[in-house]
């Protein structure tokens, strides 16, 4: 996602309120010239490189690559660093740190987190929502890196015991839940609120509070 404003920090509540700049992959270029921001902030997965590329002849851009809770971490600082915030950056990470570690941890069980379907995909290793995944207690059923492509029996040999159906970028509704249960009738199947499990920055004090609320 790329946050374009004069003071541009991670998407968050004020997002609402903000001039709209077109999709994560098809930039209004007229709109953000008008903004004309100090700072361009992207992300290496959400935007697209021709895009940042065309901004960059412009404007100061600085990109983030999330794929660890480390690398969340270390952003929300850099973020601070660049827009002479450190000292509140600091303070959203100790809070995000310390309301992560009350958590009450879920029972350790295989899950599978599903992203789209036609054709089926889930989240693998080497991405965010696997970061989070496993801060909570849950473990992967996908080995594989990035987004696989699954068929629906590759879905049924995994086994997962659980199975969360996010919000985003596919929006899952209860007709898939039924769907899957009819493939694998012993797992848990959830709809998701995908900002919870995909949004970094801020929006992780959110997280936070929303895990426990899921009924595993």
């Amino acid at each position: 996602m790329v946050g374009i404003t004069k003071f541009c920090v991670h998407p968050n509540d004020w997002f609402i309120s903000k001039t709209k700049i077109g999709g994560t992959k098809k930039f209004q270029f007229d709109t953000i010239d008008s903004l004309q921001p100090d700072l361009v902030i992207g992300n290496k997965e959400e935007n697209y490189e021709q895009g940042i590329n065309q901004l960059a002849v412009k404007y100061p851009v600085w990109m983030s690559d999330i794929t660890s809770w480390e690398s969340a971490m270390q952003m929300i600082k850099l973020v601070g660093d660049v827009v002479d915030e450190s000292a509140k950056a600091n303070i959203i990470v100790g809070e995000v740190k310390r309301k992560f570690e009350n958590i009450k941890p879920f029972p350790a069980k295989r899950v599978l987190y599903l992203i789209w379907k036609n054709p089926w995909m889930a989240v693998g290793k080497n991405t965010f929502i696997d970061a989070l995944l496993s801060k909570i207690d849950l473990t992967n059923c996908i080995e594989t890196e990035r987004y696989p492509e699954l068929s629906l029996e590759e879905i049924k040999e995994l086994s997962p015991e659980i199975i969360l159906l996010s919000s985003e970028p596919f929006p899952f509704q209860l007709k898939h839940t039924e769907e899957l249960h009819l493939l694998l009738p012993k797992a848990k199947i959830a709809l998701v609120d995908g900002e919870m499990f995909s949004w970094y920055g801020s929006r992780l004090l959110k997280s936070a509070d929303y895990f426990p609320t899921i009924d595993l």
